[in-house]
C-alpha cells in the first residue's frame, strides 16, 4: 500500500475507478474540492504510477469472440526460462493478462480472441512451437457473471 495516499487521493481514485470519463469539473464537485486541487492531485497520481492508465472497457458480449483462461506449466523453470516465456506471452495482443503463479502452474493467462481459428493460431505460435511448454490447460468462458477491474481501496472511500 502506498502510504503517501490520503483520504482525498482515495476519494478521487474511487470516483475515477467508477467513471474515468468524468471531466475535471465534475470530478472536483463529486470529491468536494476545487477543480485546481482535483487536477493537481490526479496529475500526481498519474505521475507517481498510482493510476497506470485510463481506458475504455469494451463489452465482449457486444463484440463477440472467445474469452479463454489458460493454465500453463513450463518444462524448465529457471528464471531465464520464465522470463523468456513471459516476454513472448505479453507480446501477443490476444493475451489480456499474464500472471506468474504459485503453487500449481507457472502461468495463468487471460486471452480474448475473435474466433476458434485465431485461438488455434495462437496455440501454435505460443504453446506448441515452444519446446519448453510442458502442459497447457485452456478453459473457455461460457458466461461472465462479474467483471470488476476496480481495486478495493482502504478506508471510508471504499464503498
Amino acid at each position: 500500500m502506498n502510504n503517501d495516499l490520503d483520504a482525498l487521493d482515495l476519494r478521487l481514485l474511487d470516483l475515477l475507478q467508477a467513471d474515468a470519463s468524468l471531466a475535471n469539473q465534475a470530478l472536483a464537485e463529486a470529491a468536494h474540492v476545487s477543480p485546481a486541487t482535483a487536477l493537481r492531485r490526479v496529475r500526481r497520481l498519474v505521475d507517481t504510477g498510482v493510476i497506470e492508465r485510463q481506458v475504455a472497457i469494451v463489452s465482449p458480449q457486444r463484440i463477440g469472440g472467445l474469452s479463454v483462461i489458460v493454465e500453463l506449466t513450463l518444462d524448465r523453470q529457471g528464471a531465464e526460462h520464465l522470463a523468456a516465456f513471459e516476454a513472448r506471452a505479453v507480446a501477443e495482443t490476444a493475451v489480456q493478462q499474464c500472471y506468474r503463479v504459485s503453487p500449481g502452474p507457472d502461468f495463468v493467462l487471460v486471452l480474448w480472441l475473435p474466433d476458434m481459428a485465431a485461438y488455434h493460431a495462437l496455440v501454435q505460435r505460443l504453446f506448441t512451437q515452444d519446446a519448453n511448454v510442458r502442459n497447457v490447460k485452456s478453459f473457455f468462458a461460457t458466461h461472465r457473471a462479474k467483471f470488476e477491474p476496480a481495486v478495493r481501496l482502504p478506508g471510508p472511500a471504499a464503498g
